[in-house]
């Protein structure tokens, strides 16, 4: 591989200006195919197989041209205090404005406050439903002008009107501002670690070209396949990312082989076959990650692994093929001064490097100190770990809002006027096609439900034009997010064998509050499975790369603290409140079940960038004759300072993601921020060292039976010198040929 990459690098710096072109050109096509697009949708989270999800595909059978999943815009009317909505003026204002939002195309009907009994019993507070004949990602900004002037209507009365529901959120996507953050932070650290302008840029400059291409691909492709905003945000967060650290890795060893007095051509062409190699590796194991996210059976996170995997794959290319052609253009313009100006470093240069070198000095502390950092390590991880074994999983909703939103003060006064479970009802629906006399079952199954403890009310239920299949809505006491309402909902569906064959008909349970429990649960259990078959991949990729069983093992264990660290940080502060105003979350509840395992498969591949980078070099000095322990501060010399530089871009990227609205990219930007700290600084840059300073020569140990059964993946460019051999190149008296 190493010896095909080098080529290309080469090639690439060889036909800059045509691999430019080729690039733009693809950038030109998805910016004019987007423009045509639809852009993102906001569907619903689905599960084929679970309960809810089956309700829900039985409505839609059996109440022909009403979608289940239907958007609704509630508008909530709140009298001034000491005031009743139902006295005179206000109530007259309460009318109008509900008379006024009927009128829309998308509109399927509107329920009066005073007609449906929507009104608190202390009478401050009416909420009216608004039903569409459409899907919340179908409702067009016209429809939702007409609720926030009926809104503004009623709050020229004197109330107070707040406005939710599914059909008022416009959907997200990246807002500017986390991006800007990111990019910045990237600036400074690349230009501290290069001390250049234009070696700090072209990371960047690529970088971005590749995020623009992901981006308007996602958007291109969004409609057909139906991605949500979500992905957008995390194609943005991910493409950002790992573009920089790819860009940075193939510069930073560009700049190390001209060092060494390669002509520029040649640099590129070791420079991509190097460290380009470890780039297709760490790219292809995080593809591999988050496109093996489908073995869930979530179509949602499918497709927002697919359209991750395919930013990922656009910075990989990017890095192997725009980056070496910019070198290309300017190919001593991200040089040091002094290598600009002398063609190479100096002897004196290169010994006081391998004296002086911060990376060098770090590893010979962690030698001398082996079992003392390891324990430290260890310890350390797993302390921060134990809160991950109170992880609560669920789908926060309106309630994770800012208080600044509509949404979440219209949810705060439903959840005043009518009780904290208002917000999340359980809609039960009735199959009573085998039933003698359908409305004696319904009313059967119907009253079994409202005298279960945690039912505070139920609705008179509604029949389909069968008359074979009914649903009502069941008001738990407790709020969507609560424990007690799982709990609630386990007990229905305990106790339904008896209050089915007693009605003689069947029955589920479903609604946005059983869906989200249902696809926790799901989530919850496929946790471990999958964390074992990602860290059973990482064991299996990496033994093929290094050629040795035990820095598999090692790594996949680091790979497993780190994750498990990352999620109990998140427990404290998203779940437990703890620092919690410090990273704007407005309110603590379960973890999003798409979170973790999410986090999972992207982290995976990260911590394996980091293993590729510091131990191929740490392999390379062995495999050259150095010993185990000066192969270990060889390694740590040429690559710590690029590895540590990396880490910091992606923790500053992830982290200016915790200010968008969004709750799955707030956690998700918080948890991959901390899991690449704890991984890149902790796991890689102290626990790995002290692993191989204590194991010595058998971290490189693999039985030969073993070793004649694995491919040869060359990713720390053994095989260059024969692809080499014909190349221009540094004399034996020291000379070298200038030509580009």
């Amino acid at each position: 591989m190493a010896t095909f990459l080098y080529r290309l690098g080469r090639g690439a710096f060889r036909r800059r200006g045509r691999v430019v072109l080729i690039w733009l050109g693809v950038l030109v096509a998805v910016v004019v195919g987007a423009a045509g697009a639809s852009g993102p949708s906001d569907e619903e989270f689905s599960m084929p197989g679970i309960e809810s999800q089956k309700a829900f595909d039985l409505m839609e059978e059996r109440f022909p041209g009403t979608a289940a999943d239907g958007a609704t815009a509630q508008v909530v009317f709140v009298a001034p205090d000491g005031q009743k909505v139902t006295a005179g003026d206000t109530r007259k204002a309460v009318e109008d404005a509900v008379g006024s939002l009927g009128g829309g195309p998308q509109v399927a009907d509107v329920e009066d406050p005073f007609a449906s009994k929507a009104v608190s019993e202390d009478g401050a507070t009416a909420y009216a439903t608004v039903t569409y004949k459409v899907e919340p990602s179908k409702v067009t900004d016209a429809s939702r002008i007409a609720v926030d002037r009926a809104a503004d209507q009623a709050r020229a009365a004197g109330l107070t009107v707040e406005t939710g529901g599914s059909a008022m959120d416009s959907g997200g996507g990246p807002g500017g501002t986390a991006e800007i953050v990111g990019l910045a932070a990237a600036a400074v650290v690349l230009l501290f670690t290069f001390g250049s302008l234009a070696a700090a840029g072209l990371p960047l400059l690529t970088a971005v070209v590749g995020v623009a291409v992901s981006l308007f691909g996602i958007v291109l492709l969004a409609g057909p396949l139906g991605l949500s905003a979500d992905t957008l945000t995390l194609g943005m967060m991910l493409g950002l990312a790992v573009g920089i650290d790819y860009a940075l890795f193939v510069v930073s060893r560009y700049r190390e082989e001209r060092g060494r007095g390669l002509p520029p051509r040649e640099a590129a062409g070791v420079a991509v076959g190097t460290a380009g190699s470890a780039v297709v590796f760490a790219g292809v194991t995080v593809v591999i990650a988050l496109a093996g996210l489908s073995v869930v059976g979530i179509p949602t996170l499918t497709k927002m692994g697919l359209a991750a995997a395919g930013a990922v794959t656009v910075a990989v290319l990017v890095a192997l093929t725009v980056v070496p052609a910019l070198l290309g253009f300017w190919p001593n313009a991200v040089l040091s001064r002094k290598v600009r100006k002398t063609g190479t470093t100096t002897p004196r240069d290169r010994d006081a490097g391998r004296r002086g070198n911060l990376g060098a000095r770090w590893a010979r502390f962690i030698l001398r100190r082996p079992v003392a950092v390891l324990v430290l390590g260890v310890v350390g991880l797993g302390a921060l770990a134990v809160p991950m074994t109170s992880l609560q999983l669920g789908m926060p909703g309106d309630e994770a809002k800012s208080t600044a939103t509509t949404e979440r003060r219209a949810y705060d006064a439903l959840a005043e006027g009518f009780g904290p479970g208002f917000n999340g009802p359980l809609t039960i629906v009735v199959d009573a096609r085998e039933a003698t006399d359908p409305q004696a079952a319904v009313r059967i199954i119907s009253d079994r439900i409202s005298d279960t403890d945690g039912i505070v009310s139920v609705s008179r239920a509604g029949f389909n034009d069968a008359d074979d299949t009914a649903v009502f809505r069941a008001t738990p006491s407790t709020s969507p997010t609560d424990e007690k309402t799982k709990d609630l909902v386990e007990t229905i569906r305990h106790d339904r064998p008896a209050v089915e064959e007693r009605a003689s008909a069947t029955f589920e349970v479903t609604g946005t509050t059983a869906l989200n429990i249902d696809i926790a649960a799901k989530v919850q259990s496929a946790l471990v499975p999958y964390l074992v078959v990602v860290g059973g991949l990482a064991v299996v990729l990496l033994l093929v790369i290094f050629r040795s069983v035990l820095v598999p093992v090692k790594a996949a264990l680091g790979f497993v603290l780190s994750v498990l660290a990352a999620l109990g940080v998140l427990v404290l502060v998203f779940q437990e409140g703890h620092a919690a105003d410090l990273f704007g979350v407005e309110q603590t509840g379960p973890i999003m079940s798409l979170m973790p395992i999410f986090m999972m498969g992207i982290v995976f591949g990260l911590a394996m960038d980091y293993e590729v980078f510091l131990v191929s070099r740490v392999r390379e000095a062995y495999t050259r004759g150095e010993t185990a322990a000066q192969a270990v501060v060889s390694g740590f010399q040429h690559s710590a300072r690029v590895v540590t530089a990396a880490a910091l871009i992606m923790v500053a990227v992830f982290s200016g993601f915790i200010g968008e609205d969004g709750s799955l990219i707030k956690m998700l930007g918080f948890s991959l921020a901390a899991a690449v700290l704890f991984d890149a600084f902790v796991v890689r840059m102290a626990i790995v060292p002290a692993v191989l300073a204590l194991l010595g020569d058998r971290a490189w140990w693999l039985p030969t039976w073993l070793g004649r059964l694995l491919p040869r993946v060359d990713v720390e460019g053994e095989g260059l010198g024969h692809a080499r051999s014909d190349r221009p190149g540094p004399h034996p008296d020291g000379s070298v040929e200038a030509r580009v």
